[in-house]
């Protein structure tokens, strides 16, 4: 496992973003752990979350022009990551969309720069991949090109079928996904923990019932 894959984690644990316990997901699955991106929510966590996104960016050898965030939660994800990659050196434009096109001021449904050449999606957790197609429908109608979407954890789940959100995306757009961790890395960081014991035992045994193989 990769330095920051594994940093990644403890900092979710710690922070309190990732928890275990028992948690019932939109899907209506009852699952033994939860990410919730929405309370990386100081600029502290927000800036830190941040480097690990360009962390995974860099690491992935991803081509791409400027970053995208999906409304809302993609917003400040895009921004703060934007930041993080000007901090090392490369200063690429980002936008943002609203859910709503609005019809004065500057107008339209896209905030920011103009969607131009190869864009890079910037989100939470991907599950339904909603956000992604929604995002791909924006791009693609701006003459941009969609290459790729980073998120914080790939849960290597199924959704509805028998693949997952992730492996439905590679497969319908063409475009990788670039996770910071992902359900192995956290399996692989709890084997580690003994203090986590209950949680690993809880997340393996989910992970065999829900699960999709190792992603290519």
């Amino acid at each position: 496992m990769s330095d920051y894959r594994r940093d990644f984690i403890a900092f979710a644990i710690t922070s309190g973003v990732l928890r275990f316990g028992s948690f019932v997901t939109k899907s209506g699955r009852t699952t033994p752990y939860f990410l919730d991106a929405g309370l990386f929510n100081t600029g502290g966590r927000l800036g830190r979350l941040a480097e690990f996104y360009a962390d995974a960016v860099q690491a992935s050898g991803l081509a791409y022009d400027m970053v995208f965030g999906p409304a809302y939660k993609g917003i400040a994800l895009a921004a703060a990551t934007a930041v993080a990659l000007s901090r090392r050196g490369r200063d690429v434009p980002y936008a943002f969309n609203r859910k709503e096109a609005k019809d004065h001021g500057e107008g339209g449904s896209v905030v920011g720069a103009p969607l131009a050449g190869r864009v890079l999606i910037v989100d939470d957790v991907m599950t339904a991949g909603t956000a992604v197609r929604e995002s791909v429908g924006v791009i693609r109608a701006a003459g941009a090109i969609p290459v790729g979407v980073a998120v914080c954890l790939d849960r290597m789940e199924r959704g509805s079928g028998a693949h997952s959100a992730v492996q439905e995306v590679r497969e319908h757009y063409g475009i990788p996904v670039i996770a910071i961790a992902t359900l192995d890395d956290l399996l692989g960081y709890l084997e580690g923990a003994p203090q986590h014991e209950e949680a690993l035992r809880a997340i393996a045994a989910y992970h065999r019932q829900y699960g999709v193989s190792r992603h290519a």
